[in-house]
Formats: C-alpha cells, structure tokens, sequence
C-alpha cells in the first residue's frame, strides 16, 4: 500500500458548517502571496469541538480552524489565542504548525479563524489506517514516542517562549475544579447525573499544585501526526485550544482519560478513538510509572487525576451535547454523547470507591 493510502483524508463539508469559500479565499490571497487557483474544500472528520477544514490549492495546501455554530460558551473556542501560543511554541517546540494567518474580520466569516500548513502525514485515529501493520514493539516505540511528547512540551520554558502571562500562577488545581464544575452546570439537560457528590470529591481531595508548566489540555493520539515514512516518529501536535500553564499531572490525568485498554469493558471499548488497545500499548498506569519516572514527579494521589480527567471528560462531552440538544449543531454523531456522559460517571464513583 502506497504511502499516500495511509495518510489522513479530508471529506465534504458536512451539512450546516460550510463557509463563504469566495470571501476567505480573497481575504487570504491578501494575506499570502503566491496562492494559485481557487481552493477545494474539504472537512477533517475528526475532533467535536473547533471545525477543521483542508483548503487545498494547486500549489499549496492550508488548514482552516473555526469555532463550531452555534452557541459557544464565553472565553472557549478562542481563536487568535490558539494562534498566538502556537505561532510563540513553534520556535521552541518543532511539533507545532506553522501559522499563516489569523482573521478577526466579520465581513469575511461570522467568527475569527485561522490558517495553517498543512502538516502531512498519518493521524492514528481509534483504529491505524488499513495498510499500516506495526508489531507489538513497534506499537510499543510509536506509544513510548507520544508520551515523550508530552514530557518534552512539559520541560518547555515557557519564560523563553514568550508564554510566561498565558496561565494565572498557583492555584491552578483549585481553579480547574471550580471551573469545570461551573461549566457542567451551565450545560446539563434533563437526562443526564447531577454530578455533585463527584465534583464535592474532588473539592475535598485537590491536591496542591506540583509544578506549572505549558500543558496541551486535550493531547491525544489523535492529535498528533505520524511521518507516513516512518509511522513511529511524531512529526507534528495538533489542537492546542486549550493549553495554557497550568499542573502536569492534570494535563496526564486528561490524557489517560482516552485511554482505553485491550481488556476494558464493552462499552469503553465503543467509545475508544485511540489505538491504545493495540499489543505493545501501555497500560495507564505504566503511562503514569513511565511518566513520573522520567520526569521525576511523584504522586501518591493518583485517583484524584483520574477522576478529574473523567469529570472534565464528561463536561466537554456535555457541552458537545448541548449544542446538539438544542438543535445548534447537526452533526448526528453527537445524538447518544448524553450516555457517555452516564457511562463516565459510573466510572468516577468506581475509581473513588476503589480509591
């Protein structure tokens, strides 16, 4: 199998998330000089949140990030701060895309926006693309290269990328509970838990902040790109909506949230979207154990960031469901996220019991 039948495709643009082609494409042609033709638009399936499209010209491809339709809580789905930390980590941090521009103008779309390279390679989704067979040692070299990922965007100095204002200092535990107890609040429907003797949990079991370092907030497999030459190495980050300083072990404890093991029940295992059930993946905890040990940060409170990673999981699940609820999106893949929701729930009260 060729290469390119490996690589992450982009399809049509679903039904109520297209834009004016004509009017962004005049507005970038003045923003970059040498693009020829006009583009084919595509969308990137992946990702529930910002909208990610292909602008695909005959001598260049880009990337266009937009905030979803519909109703979108105050302060999410910042794009210009997305631009900035990204356009501020590419120097220090070579994962990161090169920016291209950045749009606050409503005559040309109806929300800011941004614009990228393309960073071209394999995307390892809930399953590796038809073609790509790794065996369990190479499994375990491309899961061993994420993780480092990670560990190496937490060793940044984010004084020398010019991001030391980005976060708000200590308190960074306490702030992220109150917060997304906040948001889920704002967010409920009918059919889903309250949540609140979860979130009184974890409000009695924060504990102090270990560090404060530049943290992605939402890294996953499927937001990292693989080189299609050589699948085991990590040639590009991608989403950084969410990152800002803030407690390493939170953002961890958000990754391993997706985390979903070959001997995980039936219903984890149908909301897997990640190949970490593949053999030679870690564990979780073996992703904690390697983690601490590299870093040299310890922790005898681990279920404290398993359950928030599950918590937070579950509000932007909800909040993702809102918008579906209330007719604002139609994307019918969010129809049954108000299980999921239930689903996490369950699983917090068993971390915490088995605490």
């Amino acid at each position: 199998m060729s290469d390119a039948a490996l690589l992450d495709t982009a399809k049509a643009v679903r039904d109520g998330e297209s834009f004016d082609v004509a009017r962004t494409d005049t507005w970038l042609k003045e923003q970059v000089s040498g693009l020829i033709g006009a583009p084919q638009v595509t969308q990137f399936s992946g990702g529930a949140s910002n909208l990610t499209y292909l602008l695909k010209y005959q001598n260049r491809e880009l990337i266009l990030r937009r905030p979803p339709f519909g109703h979108v809580p105050k302060g999410a789905h910042d794009m210009a701060r997305e631009f900035h930390i990204q356009q501020a980590l590419k120097p220090v941090y070579p994962a990161v895309p090169d920016m291209v521009a950045l749009c606050q103008d409503s005559a040309v779309m109806d929300s800011d926006f941004y614009v990228m390279d393309r960073i071209v390679g394999i995307i390892p989704r809930a399953n590796l693309p038809r073609g790509l067979l790794l065996n369990e040692s190479q499994t375990r070299e491309l899961c061993l290269g994420v993780i480092d990922k990670l560990i190496d965007l937490h060793q940044v100095d984010h004084h020398s990328a010019g991001l030391a204002q980005l976060g708000k200092g200590d308190g960074y535990v306490e702030r992220q509970i109150g917060g997304w107890s906040g948001r889920y609040g704002k967010s409920k429907t009918w059919n889903v838990p309250g949540w609140s003797y979860v979130m009184d949990w974890l409000k009695a079991n924060m504990p102090n902040d270990i560090a404060n370092v530049i943290i992605h907030n939402d890294f996953r497999f499927d937001n990292v790109v693989l080189d299609a030459d050589n699948p085991m190495n990590i040639i590009g980050v991608l989403d950084w909506e969410m990152a800002t300083l803030g407690d390493p072990l939170m953002d961890l404890g958000n990754t391993l949230a997706y985390w979903v093991e070959s001997d995980d029940d039936k219903i984890l295992q149908s909301l897997r979207r990640q190949p970490t059930h593949l053999p030679g993946m870690l564990t979780r905890q073996q992703v904690v154990e390697y983690y601490c040990d590299r870093t040299g940060f310890k922790t005898d409170n681990w279920a404290f960031y398993e359950v928030y990673g599950l918590f937070r999981l579950a509000v932007i699940i909800q909040q993702i469901y809102y918008r579906y609820h209330n007719k604002q999106t139609r994307n019918p893949a969010f129809k049954h996220f108000w299980l999921a929701n239930h689903y996490l729930h369950w699983r917090c009260k068993r971390v915490m019991k088995n605490k």
